[in-house]
């Protein structure tokens, strides 16, 4: 029996992460409107997580997978599994970060109702300090860094960062659907944003709502006197994801107009900036990939 005749069913996908998706577990057995259902997806079942399911003292589907979907996979097959269990409501969670306090679930409850939104999501503050945002917003011309800086504020209509702590209506999935597989990891959440804006839905982030999250900014290199950034990981396979899925996204309806900017932004950050013609070579080569949706996964 739900507790507003809403079933929520949170989704969580791990991989090799005992400890922390212990914590997100806690996190979400703790919140005022209990979850109706977790799926947990697997990504590692080398490493089994699925005692740390058990012990949670939540009602929950292990669900193991002997690929690696990464991601954007993992997403996908437990947003299935939850409409197919019957929710209403989609929870996504995370391995490595949690719900901020018990009241996260139900003020998100709360803003889609009142706003009528199909998606609405928390916003995703930095793990080590919560006063900070873990992924600086831009609004207009100016960076949004600080919680603070949304005092008054709301809803924030037609913003969302996907995945962490974002709750989709089952109407939002159907009429958007679930992550694309082919992308794995990285560019997937920007991917079903771009989708929901061009449904037309209305969907948000509730100010009111946090989600704890490790701080994402230290990939991002501030150039042209910090009037732009561009994405450098430092991690060779995460370069190949996200420099691959950039060039596919680049090449969709609502994106292509950032075309211009992308040429821009990485030409003087590897020519001019980092003084790296190989690494200019590299990112045009794996953003043909993804414009020609070569997803080939790298060995």
């Amino acid at each position: 029996m739900t507790v507003d005749g809403e079933r929520v069913v949170a989704v969580i996908v791990t991989r090799h992460r005992r400890e922390l998706l212990a914590e997100s577990l806690a996190a979400i057995a703790g919140q005022s409107r209990p979850v109706d259902h977790v799926v947990v997806v697997d990504n590692g079942p080398d490493q089994s997580a699925e005692d740390v399911v058990a012990c949670s003292g939540l009602p929950a589907t292990y669900l193991p997978s002997q690929r690696n979907l990464g991601g954007a996979g993992g997403f996908a097959l437990g947003m299935l599994h939850a409409l197919g269990l019957g929710a209403d409501w989609v929870w996504c969670a995370d391995d490595d970060g949690r719900p901020a306090d018990d009241t996260v679930l139900a003020t998100l409850l709360e803003a889609a109702r009142r706003h009528g939104l199909v998606e609405v999501s928390p916003l995703v503050v930095d793990l080590a300090d919560p006063d900070r945002l873990a992924f600086p917003l831009r609004r207009g011309l100016r960076w949004r860094r600080q919680r603070s800086d949304f005092a008054g504020i709301d809803v924030l209509p037609g913003y969302a960062s996907l995945f962490n702590g974002a709750l989709f209506g089952a109407r939002a999935l159907e009429e958007v659907g679930v992550p694309d597989y082919r992308l794995f990891f990285r560019g997937d959440e920007t991917e079903v944003h771009r989708r929901l804006v061009r449904s037309g839905l209305p969907f948000g982030t509730a100010t009111a709502a946090a989600y704890l999250h490790p701080e994402g900014t230290s990939e991002f290199e501030p150039i042209l006197g910090g009037r732009l950034s561009a994405q450098y990981p430092g991690n060779e396979v995460k370069r190949y994801f996200t420099y691959r899925n950039r060039g596919y996204l680049m090449a969709q309806p609502g994106m292509r107009w950032l075309l211009p900017l992308e040429w821009l932004r990485f030409g003087y950050f590897f020519l001019v900036h980092r003084r790296d013609r190989a690494g200019w070579r590299e990112w045009r080569r794996l953003t043909r990939s993804g414009r020609r949706e070569r997803f080939i996964r790298p060995d």
